[in-house]
């Protein structure tokens, strides 16, 4: 009698916006690269959509297209969430999952893992564990609620094991594994250096200016009030002045910009929303970063470009502590004395945090498959 064999166990890897497809990736990578036992399939839920996702941007990442696109669109939080749970309910109700694996902080994020609590499947959450405290911010709710149901909690930094167990996680469901955004960006340093940069933006701006800064501004706390958004223009028109910036403009932002008619300072060039290896390629060199971007934060503390972030808290405390990143808030003069101790040298040099080595997508793949197996 032939030996029966269990099907092997396969995930839902979900994402719902660029940032998530560069976190998934690294997984998807050391899926194919491990004899893991584990399949999978790629969900895109629709909840950004990008002009430029296209066969090109998953070539650069190493994965191929996704296999099911779930299609919600834009809307409020609410609508969002709501269509993403009744898509991605249909999908998991066709071919039920061993696991549902989720990234990050987006809306995406949480309706998914909603959706698979429900049904009675495991739910895997990828950068678990950061918190800012600022209710304010959605992606704080929807990080808070994700892990408050997931089952697997991957943690990027040693603070993320505190706040889980702080909030009362069982010890064997938390594992501190590193940072998949860290591998993806040692992935894209070597797509990189193989890459035709010719017609990049970057490439022209970094020919005209040898030195130069890098300012991003998205978030709505920053750029949708005018008080706010003047005053953050302002010190970046004053840096401008020694430090020629290159500022790729978010579509939000660049509504504001429109509406409220501000002049820039003339050595702050604006340009387009960039692709990652056009931005990367920006960044990397960079004398300063300025922006209220999460995971600029860490990318640039892993390759030690200074970083000033332009908020009043952030969820990645191990970038103040270990990395080269400088909470500055919103204040003209707090921005101006760092961004002046930045460029005269005076910022610590950082250190590259512990486990952001390049192989987190592996030890995740590794518990997943000895969890699932």
């Amino acid at each position: 009698m032939a030996t029966q064999h269990a099907p092997r166990p396969e995930l839902d890897l979900v994402a719902g916006a660029r940032p998530n497809f560069m976190k998934i990736a690294p997984i998807i990578r050391a899926l194919e690269r491990r004899a893991s036992g584990l399949g999978w399939r790629l969900i895109h839920t629709g909840q950004h959509y990008d002009r430029e996702m296209s066969g090109v941007f998953f070539e650069e990442l190493g994965i191929p297209a996704p296999d099911l696109a779930l299609d919600v669109g834009s809307g409020s939080h609410a609508e969002q969430t709501a269509k993403v749970m009744v898509a991605f309910e249909r999908a998991c109700l066709e071919r039920r999952p061993a696991a549902v694996v989720v990234v990050g902080d987006v809306n995406s994020t949480l309706a998914a893992a909603l959706v698979a609590k429900k049904l009675g499947i495991p739910v895997a959450h990828v950068e678990a564990g950061l918190r800012s405290r600022d209710w304010s911010m959605p992606e704080e709710v929807n990080r808070v609620a994700t892990d408050a149901i997931a089952d697997h909690l991957f943690v990027t930094e040693r603070s993320g094991v505190d706040n889980l167990r702080a909030e009362g996680k069982p010890p064997g469901s938390i594992h501190f594994v590193g940072h998949v955004m860290i591998d993806n960006l040692f992935f894209q340093l070597g797509q990189l250096e193989r890459a035709d940069r010719t017609g990049w933006v970057s490439t022209h701006f970094k020919r005209e200016y040898p030195r130069y800064g890098v300012a991003t501004l998205h978030r709505p706390a920053n750029v949708d009030d005018p008080a706010t958004l003047s005053r953050l223009l302002g010190a970046l028109g004053e840096i401008a002045k020694d430090l020629p910036l290159l500022f790729p403009v978010h579509p939000r932002t660049r509504r504001n910009l429109e509406a409220l008619g501000i002049a820039l300072h003339p050595a702050i060039q604006l340009a387009p929303p960039l692709a990652y290896m056009d931005f990367l390629n920006l960044w990397k060199d960079a004398a300063l970063v300025l922006t209220d971007s999460g995971g600029l934060q860490e990318e640039t503390t892993a390759l030690g470009v200074p970083c000033l972030t332009l908020r009043d808290n952030t969820e990645r405390p191990i970038t103040l502590t270990q990395g080269t990143n400088v909470l500055v808030g919103t204040d003209h003069a707090a921005i101006m004395r760092e961004a002046r101790r930045a460029l005269a040298g005076g910022t610590r040099p950082g250190a590259c945090p512990e486990l952001w080595d390049g192989r987190a997508a592996e030890r995740i793949v590794d518990i997943l498959a000895e969890r699932l197996s």
